[in-house]
């Protein structure tokens, strides 16, 4: 018996250029998605993948011009379309999971009121009770308690954010959903369970799913075709285990080869954790209290308790965990970016959290951090030269701009980055050129400790290679010292000495990269489960 299979996505001849640009930002894309289908978009960092996911919502900046042909379940999208047709087409035929929730939520709004927003823009009838518990219901989905929605933004780590936008963009079940990195920010237990439900989803609502990722182990098990992207051009398709089997296209075979696999043998020649009588960094019992709501009624939420942890000069420390485990609190508070209730952290002997706000400078000049979203933390009016060479002024390491030049060139030169980005405003860069940008900000006052927060989360498998090497190579020649934060247990277990795995702000396992070969605590051995292979 024939099986009549019904086309969701046809894309024709497209061809998309930015005003700014010489070159197109994506041409010639042909591409084609059934109804239940899973396509995995895969590509390094500006091969436009994001590009092609924004043009099916009509999300490209002004100016952009765009030709060919997007049909959506047998509607076309046109160059004529009112804001009423795309109000119809965005969300509720197409939805689209943003890699940057921190961008996309008004810090002055609760995860209620938003969701609140969007549906009350589809479907004006509807009740603000109604509204609301739909938004309840949905979130939960995603792992949101109900007792979280009405908190704002910035009350979520990097990965809860990451989960209230899946949520919101699940509200209006749209038949096609583009997943942009979605689980860039979650940890592999999160990240399992965000893409088994969106899995679900598209099963029983016969929904499309573009999966846009750098982790190929993703693709590898939650799609059925993948696509890959250079320069703009798909450059080859078909079904996934074709193309993991026998990658045609010399891109595809470098991104395979490049790919960090988990290794489930024990590496023997790692050193065994020994206690350093002088360590570089000392935390001790290092607490950090929250409180959900106002002061008066809020709750208190754990950030992290009684934490303690020593950093010896020259050693890579890994912090794995989910998210809200507490691991960029700990970094946080390292910094004393946020002052911890309690407890101690010494740097080279010296007590950071007595420290005035001049000394405590002083000291930053040696302690630098990568964040984990690049684009919250740079300036948009200020182009990558002034991002770069700033830590160079603020720690009177140079005197004027001028000066800074010769440096600023080096380090973008190391992270691999051309002279004429210098020029360019935050917004002209993909997020992985973002995050190579935030890299050679924090290396370029050549600190002796180093607090990486998901510092390669957002890179290709070629880009990511690179940066670590680059980062094992600095590692080398200037005995740096780092807390690699990371939800990327490939990476933790091929990148560091030591590892602590956090969970519910509490350290609950410690050693070698051998305890992810034989894990003792429970949700160190669910971690391991999870990772996609």
């Amino acid at each position: 018996m024939e099986i009549i299979t019904q086309m969701l996505l046809e894309i024709e001849n497209l061809k998309i250029q930015y005003q700014s640009k010489s070159r197109a930002a994506v041409e010639n894309i042909n591409l084609h998605l059934e109804a239940g289908e899973s396509l995995g978009l895969v590509g390094e960092s500006g091969c436009g993948k994001s590009t092609l996911g924004r043009s099916l919502i009509q999300l490209l900046p002004n100016g952009a011009i765009w030709q060919g042909e997007i049909k959506v379940d047998g509607e076309s999208l046109s160059l004529s379309s009112t804001l009423a047709d795309l109000q119809h087409w965005r969300g509720e035929k197409v939805g689209l999971i943003f890699q940057d929730p921190m961008t996309r939520l008004d810090p002055l709004m609760t995860i209620a009121d938003h969701g609140i927003e969007v549906l009350r823009s589809h479907f004006p009838n509807i009740t603000k009770q109604a509204a609301k518990q739909k938004v309840q219901n949905t979130l939960a989905s995603v792992n949101i308690a109900p007792n979280l929605i009405n908190q704002y933004p910035h009350e979520f780590s990097g990965g809860m954010r990451q989960r209230v936008m899946i949520g919101l963009t699940l509200l209006l079940n749209p038949t096609l959903l583009i997943a942009d990195e979605p689980t860039t920010s979650l940890d592999v237990t999160i990240a399992a369970e965000i893409l088994a439900e969106l899995t679900l989803l598209r099963s029983s609502q016969n929904m499309g799913l573009i999966l846009i990722t750098h982790d190929l182990g993703l693709v590898g098990k939650y799609c059925d075709r993948m696509a890959v992207m250079y320069e703009g051009v798909i450059v080859e398709t078909g079904k996934v285990k074709d193309i993991f089997k026998n990658p045609q296209h010399p891109y595809t075979q470098s991104l395979w080869r490049s790919v960090i696999h988990f290794s489930d043998t024990s590496d023997s020649s790692q050193p065994k954790s020994l206690i350093d009588p002088n360590p570089l960094v000392k935390i001790q019992d290092l607490t950090k209290l929250y409180v959900s709501g106002n002061w008066i009624t809020g709750r208190t939420v754990k950030g992290i308790e009684n934490v303690s942890l020593q950093i010896s000069a020259g050693e890579v420390v890994g912090v794995i965990g989910e998210s809200g485990s507490g691991k960029s609190t700990t970094g946080r508070a390292v910094l004393q970016l946020i002052k911890p209730d309690s407890g101690s952290v010494e740097f080279n002997g010296v007590e950071l959290t007595n420290l005035g706000k001049a000394d405590l400078r002083q000291m930053r000049s040696q302690m630098q951090m990568i964040f984990q979203d690049p684009k919250a933390c740079l300036n948009p009016y200020m182009n990558i030269f002034r991002a770069v060479a700033d830590p160079l002024l603020i720690h009177q390491i140079e005197k004027n701009l001028k000066d800074c030049k010769p440096r600023v060139l080096d380090i973008l030169d190391k992270v691999g980055l051309p002279s004429t980005f210098m020029d360019r405003l935050p917004k002209e860069l993909s997020g992985g050129q973002l995050q190579r940008v935030a890299i050679a900000r924090a290396l370029i006052t050549k600190p002796q400790f180093l607090i990486c927060d998901e510092p390669v989360s957002m890179l290709d498998a070629i880009i990511q290679s690179q940066v670590l090497e680059l980062m094992t190579n600095l590692k080398q020649e200037f005995n740096l010292t780092y807390l690699f934060i990371t939800h990327d247990l490939a990476v933790a277990q091929s990148f560091c000495d030591r590892l602590i795995v956090m969970y519910q702000g509490k350290i609950v396992e410690s050693g070698t990269t051998d305890i992810l070969i034989n894990p003792q605590h429970s949700y160190t051995q669910s971690l391991v489960a999870s990772i996609p292979r």
